[in-house]
């Protein structure tokens, strides 16, 4: 089993306290560098942003143990 591949764990937002769910969304975005077009939003406009998105199921956390790094990516259809 040590050839094993890890996979990606997807890990729901409703599992998160507010506290940590909103530090890990700040992170990505702060992370990620997103970029809104030509108007500029506040870091807490984006990261409210993300969090609709994800309560709307168009993003997931997800979890990478063979990185041991947290991501938001879009929802598999």
């Amino acid at each position: 089993m040590a050839d094993e591949i890890p996979q990606s764990v997807v890990i729901p937002y409703t599992e998160l306290a507010a506290e940590l769910l909103h530090a890990v969304v700040e992170s990505f975005v702060l992370r990620e560098g997103t970029d809104y077009g030509e108007k500029e939003f506040s870091l807490e406009d984006k990261v409210a942003h993300v969090i609709s998105q994800l309560k709307r199921g168009d993003v997931q956390i997800v979890f990478d143990p063979d990185t041991e790094t947290v991501s938001i990516v879009r929802h598999p259809p």
